[in-house]
């Protein structure tokens, strides 16, 4: 089992700055990649970003790419998604998952095996 749990979301201005942090324990040795996924009101949980948890190879949507930046701390057992530049779509509950097996762009959120509660980001205008 791994355990998940999201901090840092909040309220920010258009252009501002967040970092959302993701806190990982239970079986680490099992985590092939972890992402961060999003979801506003009615419509679909998204992907956003991407680290695969050996190699720290990086994937990002292209709604963010450029403004958001996923990173890990092996020895805090923490992900990371720095976020710039913030818009006010960017608004949504913000979830950490994990993922145990091979992925190659790791952008679909039914093939993760483990998520956390999620935070929230809100961005105003």
């Amino acid at each position: 089992q791994v355990q998940l749990v999201e901090s840092g979301g909040g309220l920010v201005q258009a252009g501002g700055s967040l970092r959302l942090s993701c806190a990982v324990s239970g079986r680490t040795s099992s985590i092939y990649a972890m992402g961060w996924f999003r979801q506003a009101p009615g419509k679909e949980r998204e992907f956003v970003a991407a680290i695969r948890w050996s190699t720290s190879s990086t994937y990002y949507s292209d709604s963010v790419k450029g403004r958001f930046t996923i990173s890990r701390d092996n020895a805090k057992n923490t992900v990371y998604l720095q976020m710039s530049s913030l818009k006010p779509e960017d608004t949504a509950l913000y979830y950490c998952a994990a993922r145990r097996g091979y992925c190659n762009g790791c952008t679909s959120p039914s093939t993760y095996d483990y998520w956390g509660q999620g935070t929230q980001v809100t961005v105003s205008s």
